[in-house]
């Protein structure tokens, strides 16, 4: 049932279609929504206390996103309040000494305007292109109070080369209380982390929280370092909202938060630009989805032949594809039949390296879908290995698993806050699941041969499987997941 108070978002513009120049966005602005501060019965609808997120005269929510090329491109959207109309940058190569803005380099970009509980606020994107490949720059960005501080950031190698991403799956509920320390946890860890990718519900807009205290969490959970590290955002069905069609139906619409936080390449097709892309970095082709548009909005063969087309195109070493909705679930009684149906297959004629998900707030490492036993033996016989399907989960929210998850996935988890590190070289992948605390929970090697991947398991302890006995979960308290 679609809540009345999701009338927030009647009325609103396209944005990824339609942002303001500076100039215009300098104008009065009409109010995109009213402010609704309860819901449907009545009830408040709970927000931090103390104004914590409301707009400011200086820049906040500082994200970082690649081009296409992010050898040469990268792109920043940040948040001020409407007394700073124009979006404005600096960027310099960095220096070692207090001087940056010396040799700083002023560039524009555009904004538009989002009002939300917390009252009205300008959204800002600005793109920094010609860049020099490998190379450390440092860059400011401009409200109606100053400057923000310089962030650095390294932009890709031109060639493959070695380097660190960090994998992280539904965010979404608890994302300050818990899912914060699984983020900066996995940054206090493991040095230099070059890039992160989200599978999508970064956070829960279709639940109660007012979403721009939910965006704010977002933001303050991944602090600097989203400004410094290039994120690489999958939508998942949290990332739209319901909207009533004219014949009395139920359909979604992308939510405003998205297009105004992320500025993301725009090389996906035309009904899922805002949320379909790829970018090459050093070696690795991330190609993003957008599950929600393809199953509910009719975006499946759209996607799935520029899927087709940007696996058939691409000259990197790995190719690795990031959408929310599993083809294998670990949690819901049924795989996702449409995305199984038209994007497996692709996967497997490409050649597909790994498959990041999320959606079902649960761990599943799956190698095949014959099943753990079969897997095994046809690794040890000298098979080749197709697509690794992961699926993982970071903020508090959990599921039980189905009844597959004894026999078909390689590793499974129940009720656990993860994190994943991938190390890249040309010729391997190493693959390693952490828990919140950091124990090295599950991993495996991937090398390229001539003939195909082989897969290895790791050889360095891992903690005891998790999963709930009953009511009692892997940590000795309640059992926290729920069934699907």
């Amino acid at each position: 049932m679609i809540r009345k108070r999701l009338g927030f978002y009647f009325g609103l513009p396209l944005f990824a279609a339609a942002t303001l120049s500076a100039a215009v966005a300098a104008e009065p602005q009409t109010p995109a929504f009213p402010v609704v501060t309860t819901t449907e019965d009545g009830a408040p609808i709970p927000r931090s206390a103390g104004l914590p997120y409301a707009p400011k005269n200086l820049p906040d929510r500082i994200v970082l996103t690649p081009g296409a090329n992010p050898a040469r491109e990268m792109a920043v959207a940040f948040r001020t309040d409407t007394a700073q109309a124009e979006s404005q940058a600096q960027i310099a190569v960095s220096v070692d000494g207090p001087t940056l803005e010396e040799k700083a380099k002023l560039v524009s970009g555009t904004s538009m305007p989002i009002d939300s509980s917390y009252g009205p606020a300008l959204y800002h994107q600005v793109r920094f292109i010609g860049l020099t490949p490998d190379t450390v720059y440092a860059y400011r960005v401009r409200g109606a109070a100053g400057w923000s501080e310089w962030y650095q950031f390294r932009t890709a190698a031109a060639e493959a080369k070695p380097f660190r991403f960090l994998y992280l799956g539904d965010i979404q509920n608890g994302i300050l209380t818990y899912a914060s320390r699984v983020i900066r946890q996995a940054f206090l860890a493991h040095g230099d982390i070059r890039l992160v990718a989200h599978a999508g519900d970064l956070v829960g807009q279709r639940d109660d929280l007012d979403h721009d205290d939910e965006w704010g969490e977002w933001n303050q959970a991944g602090g600097y370092n989203y400004a410094s590290v290039p994120q690489v955002p999958a939508t998942g069905n949290h990332e739209y909202v319901d909207v009533l069609k004219a014949d009395g139906s139920e359909s979604r619409r992308l939510g405003p938060y998205w297009p105004a936080q992320f500025a993301l390449p725009s090389n996906g097709p035309d009904p899922v630009k805002a949320t379909t892309y790829y970018t090459d970095y050093q070696g690795v082709r991330f190609i993003v989805l957008d599950g929600t548009a393809a199953i509910d909005l009719g975006a499946m063969k759209a996607q799935t032949d520029w899927l087709d087309a940007a696996l058939a195109s691409s000259k990197a070493n790995w190719n690795v594809v990031l959408f929310h909705q599993p083809v294998f679930t670990c949690a819901r009684p049924n795989d996702t039949k449409e995305i199984k149906a038209a994007w497996k297959p692709v996967f497997e004629k490409r050649k597909v390296d790994l498959v990041l998900q999320g959606h079902d707030h649960c761990y599943s490492r799956l190698t095949g879908e014959a099943g753990r036993e079969a897997n095994a033996k046809a690794r040890a016989d000298g098979g080749i290995q197709g697509p690794v399907y992961l699926v993982s989960v970071t903020g508090s929210k959990m599921y039980r698993l189905n009844d597959r998850a004894g026999s078909q996935p390689d590793k499974i988890a129940e009720a656990t806050e993860l994190y994943q590190i991938v190390d890249v070289t040309p010729k391997a992948l190493k693959f390693r699941t952490y828990t919140a605390s950091g124990k090295l929970y599950d991993g495996f090697n991937l090398e390229r041969t001539t003939s195909g991947n082989r897969l290895s398991e790791i050889e360095e302890p891992t903690i005891a499987a998790r999963r709930c006995a009953g009511d009692v979960g892997p940590d000795g308290g309640r059992c926290v997941a729920s069934g699907k």
